[in-house]
C-alpha cells in the first residue's frame, strides 16, 4: 500500500493498557495498530481492591509508549518520516504527585514502591473520607465552586482535588511534592520537553470537569479556597499554568531525547492532552442532542451542547469547550459496568478454581486450557441462558452501585444490592438483573440530562461491550426506549486523538470538520421492543427505591 506523506498517530491509555493507531489522513485508512498491557499493572502491583485502592507506576507508561510507538514504526517503516502530529487521551481522572522539576515522587529514590507516590487511577476510592471534607467546606463557601462538578457540594472522590487532598495528608508525600500532574497532561507535555509544573500545558477537559476550572470565576479557585479546606493543600494550585488548552491546541513538537526514543523525527507536532472518555465521543461523532455511551468496565455518557448559565445538578463535569469547542461539554457516567459483570464471573469461577486447581490426576497444562475455555464461554452462556428467559420468570431486581454511584448524584458510600432472590433463582437469571441494573444506571444519568433542559434525541455506544455484546446492548435500547447505534470502532478514543491531532497540525479547521472527514460510518441499530416497556418502567421504579438499602448495609 502506497502511503502519503501525511501520517497522523492516535495514542489511547486506558485502564489496562494503552493502544495507538496510525491513520493516513490522504485516504482516511488506518494503517496500523499496536497495543501494550501495562507490565507492573498486570502483575496487580500497588493495587488493593478491598480498600478500594487501585495505583499505577508512571514507568508503565512510559515502557508501553516506547514499546507500541516503535512496533508500528516497524510494521510501517515510512512512519518514522511520515507522521506528522500526534495526540494522547488517558484514564481520567489519573494523577499523581511530583517535585518542583516535574518528576513524578515514584521515579525518585525512596519512592519506588509507595503507592502514594504513583497515579491514582479514575476507579481508586481510597479519598472518600477527604472528599467529604471538601463537600463540607463547599457548603459553607459564598460561591459553590463545585457546581459545575456534580453541583451542590457534589464533588468526587474520583476527582482531581479529593484525590490531591488525600495525597498531601500523608507527611512524606508532602514533604517532597510541590505540585500535582494528570497523566494526560504529564504525558504529551514530557514528550515536548515541558516538565515543571508552572510551565505545563494543561487541557480543558481535565481543569472543567475534574479540577474546578470555570470562566465563571477567572480560572481555578483562589489558593485561599483550597488552604481553608486544609493546610496541606495550601500554594498547590498557584503551582498551575492560569492558561489551559484545547483538545485541538499544539503544545510543541517532539524533543530530541522522545524523538530519538519513538524513532520519529523532531517535527512531529504534539496535541494538548485529552481525557479518554471525550476522546471516545469525539471519535464517536458526538455532536449537539448527541449522547456517547463509551461502555466498558465502566462508562462515561459525554454530551456537547449550546452555551449557557445554568449547571446540571447531579452531574459529574460540566464546562465550556472540553468536548467540542464552542459548546458546551457534558461528562458523567457509572462507576462499575462491565467490572459488575467481571466480579459475578469471579464468583462462579472460585469454587472451580479452588478445587479444580488442586485435582491430581489432571495435569497442569490440561487444567490450564479447560479454565481459559471456561473463562472464555461463562458470560456469553449466561447472556445466551438469560435471552431465553422471559421477564415473568423472575422477580430479581438489582443495583450497579458495586463500586458506588458516579452519576447522578455521586455517592460512593452506596453498595451493590440483590433483591427478590428464591429458590428459583438461577445464574442466568442473577446474570440478568445485573446487566439490567447497569442499564438502569445508564437510563438514570439520561433522565436527569433531560430532566434538566438538554435534550438527548440519539446515543451512541462504543466501547468493548457495544461490540461484544448485543444482549447487553438490546435491554440499554428497551430501558431507554431508544434506538441505540452501535459503531463498528474498536479504537474509538485513539480514533478521537487523530481527530485532534490532525485539527492542531493544521489538517483541518476544526473539529467537526475532522469528524466528518474521518468518522466512523459503519454501525448497527438496536430498536426498543414494546412488549418489555412497562416491565421495565416497573423495574426501573424498583431499582430507585434499593438506594434505601444504603441505610441498612453500610
Amino acid at each position: 500500500m502506497k502511503l502519503s506523506d501525511h501520517l497522523i498517530l492516535g495514542i489511547d491509555y486506558g485502564t489496562e493498557s494503552m493502544r495507538a493507531i496510525l491513520v493516513d489522513i490522504e485516504t482516511k485508512k488506518e494503517i496500523a495498530e499496536s497495543s501494550m498491557i501495562y507490565p507492573r499493572w498486570k502483575k496487580k502491583l500497588y493495587c488493593n481492591p478491598a480498600q478500594s485502592q487501585f495505583r499505577q507506576h508512571p514507568l508503565d507508561y512510559l515502557e508501553v509508549l516506547e514499546f507500541v510507538v516503535n512496533d508500528i514504526v516497524k510494521k510501517v517503516p515510512e512512519a518514522r518520516t511520515k507522521i506528522k502530529a500526534l495526540g494522547i487521551d488517558a484514564t481520567n481522572c489519573t494523577p499523581i504527585a511530583v517535585d518542583k522539576e516535574g518528576t513524578p515522587l515514584s521515579m525518585k529514590p525512596g519512592f519506588e514502591e509507595d503507592p502514594d507516590a504513583m497515579f491514582i487511577l479514575w476507579k481508586d476510592h481510597t479519598a472518600i473520607k477527604d472528599c467529604d471534607d471538601i463537600n463540607r467546606h463547599a457548603k459553607t463557601s459564598k460561591l459553590d465552586y463545585t457546581k459545575y462538578s456534580g453541583g451542590g457540594a457534589n464533588y468526587s472522590a474520583e476527582h482531581f482535588w479529593a484525590k490531591c487532598l488525600h495525597i498531601f495528608r500523608n507527611p512524606k508525600i508532602k514533604k517532597e511534592a510541590h505540585s500535582f500532574v494528570e497523566n494526560c497532561d504529564w504525558l504529551p507535555n514530557l514528550l515536548v520537553g515541558i516538565k515543571k509544573p508552572e510551565e505545563l500545558k494543561r487541557n480543558i477537559s481535565i481543569a472543567g470537569f475534574k479540577a474546578l476550572w470555570n470562566k465563571e470565576w477567572g480560572g481555578y479557585p483562589p489558593n485561599e479556597y483550597f488552604k481553608s479546606i486544609d493546610p496541606v493543600l495550601d500554594g498547590i494550585v498557584d503551582t498551575f499554568s492560569k492558561e489551559v488548552y484545547l483538545c485541538v491546541s499544539p503544545i510543541g513538537t517532539l524533543s530530541e531525547e522522545w524523538a530519538s526514543r519513538l524513532n520519529l523525527n523532531t517535527d512531529v507536532i504534539v496535541a494538548a492532552g485529552h481525557m479518554d472518555a471525550t476522546a471516545g465521543a469525539i471519535g464517536a461523532g458526538v455532536r449537539e442532542k448527541v449522547m456517547v455511551e463509551i461502555v466498558g468496565t465502566s462508562t462515561c455518557a459525554v454530551l456537547a451542547g449550546k452555551k449557557h448559565n445554568r449547571s446540571i445538578p447531579g452531574i459529574t463535569g460540566q464546562a465550556d469547550d472540553a468536548v467540542i469547542p464552542g459548546l458546551v461539554g457534558y461528562e458523567a457516567g457509572q462507576a462499575a459496568f462491565g467490572d459488575l459483570y467481571a466480579w459475578f464471573r469471579r464468583v462462579l469461577l472460585w469454587p472451580f478454581v479452588e478445587i479444580f486447581n488442586k485435582l491430581p490426576y489432571i495435569d497442569d497444562d490440561l487444567k490450564e486450557k479447560i479454565y481459559k475455555d471456561v473463562y472464555d464461554e461463562l458470560i456469553p452462556n449466561l447472556a445466551r441462558q438469560a435471552k431465553l428467559s422471559g421477564n415473568d420468570e423472575s422477580c430479581l431486581i438489582a443495583t450497579d452501585w458495586i463500586n458506588g454511584r458516579r452519576t447522578p448524584d455521586v455517592d460512593y458510600n452506596l453498595k451493590g444490592t440483590l433483591a427478590g432472590i428464591t429458590l428459583s433463582s438461577t445464574a442466568p437469571l442473577i446474570y440478568k438483573s445485573l446487566v439490567e441494573a447497569t442499564i438502569f444506571g445508564t437510563k438514570a444519568i439520561a433522565d436527569q440530562f433531560i430532566k434538566h433542559g438538554i435534550e438527548v434525541e440519539e446515543i451512541i455506544a462504543v466501547g468493548g461491550i457495544s461490540q461484544k455484546s448485543p444482549f447487553v446492548m438490546q435491554i440499554m435500547s428497551d430501558v431507554l426506549q431508544m434506538p441505540i447505534k452501535v459503531l463498528n470502532v474498536i479504537q474509538g478514543p485513539a480514533l478521537g486523538e487523530v481527530m485532534c491531532a490532525a485539527v492542531a497540525a493544521g489538517y483541518y479547521p476544526d473539529l467537526e470538520t475532522a469528524q466528518d472527514q474521518l468518522g466512523v460510518k459503519d454501525y448497527k441499530i438496536y430498536t426498543p421492543r414494546n412488549e418489555n416497556r412497562e416491565f421495565y418502567l416497573k423495574a426501573y421504579d424498583k431499582y430507585r427505591k434499593l438506594e434505601n438499602v444504603k441505610q441498612i448495609i453500610e
